[in-house]
């Protein structure tokens, strides 16, 4: 085995411990209550040491959301990149975030509202929009000539992602902010998450509409 295949085997390896591993803590947080779980009980069911477990994940919270936002990142590149080419930038940016977050494969019953039932659980869930910026970043500049092309265009790219991506993590905050009982224990979200990140996002279309090239 060459270098490079040995190579592509270890990020296999990685990848797939990192999906046993929080596969493992979605499962026993559906089952016990997030509250209930151990890091040496998701290590366990992973077939794991807790020492390795340290080495993907920081927090038990980490661990659980990263089953229900995995690889919602790439995702969303891949959606934008499949957008028609005629498409102006500030419509195809919108509607490949908002598909990729409120399609069949995004939170939804009791995944949901595991979500919604632990402060811990909201936050992580909020933090992980900060993963779509890079891959949109490609994609960005990819549309706008970026790539291989002109640095600022690259550098563009790179602001607007940035601004794409507050815009969604401020949209899913308020989306399951708590209710005005001022409780943190109970969130009922608010209305559709599609709606709340049309108007989040409308924020940032002036700024994709003036770099669109077309």
């Amino acid at each position: 085995m060459n270098e490079k295949d040995s190579g592509g085997l270890r990020e296999r390896k990685k990848v797939a411990t990192r999906e046993a591993l929080s596969a493992a803590a979605l499962r026993l947080a559906m089952e016990r209550g997030p509250e209930n779980v151990r890091v040496d009980d998701i290590a366990e069911a992973a077939g794991v040491s807790p020492r390795t477990y340290n080495n993907y994940f920081s927090s038990r919270e980490q661990a659980i959301v990263a089953a229900v936002a995995a690889e919602r990142a790439l995702r969303i590149s891949a959606a934008l990149r499949a957008r028609p080419e005629d498409e102006p930038l500030a419509e195809a940016v919108v509607e490949a975030v908002i598909a990729q977050y409120t399609g069949d494969d995004e939170p939804g019953g009791d995944a949901l509202m595991l979500i919604t039932s632990a402060p811990g659980l909201r936050t992580e869930f909020v933090r992980t929009v900060a993963s779509i910026e890079q891959p949109l970043a490609s994609a960005i500049s990819a549309r706008i000539g970026g790539e291989g092309g002109e640095g600022g265009n690259d550098l563009a790219a790179k602001v607007l992602a940035a601004a794409v991506s507050a815009a969604a993590r401020v949209a899913l905050a308020h989306w399951l902010r708590p209710g005005e009982s001022g409780s943190d224990l109970l969130v009922v979200p608010r209305g559709s998450l599609a709606d709340v990140l049309r108007e989040a996002l409308a924020h940032v279309a002036p700024a994709l509409r003036a770099a669109d090239p077309r």
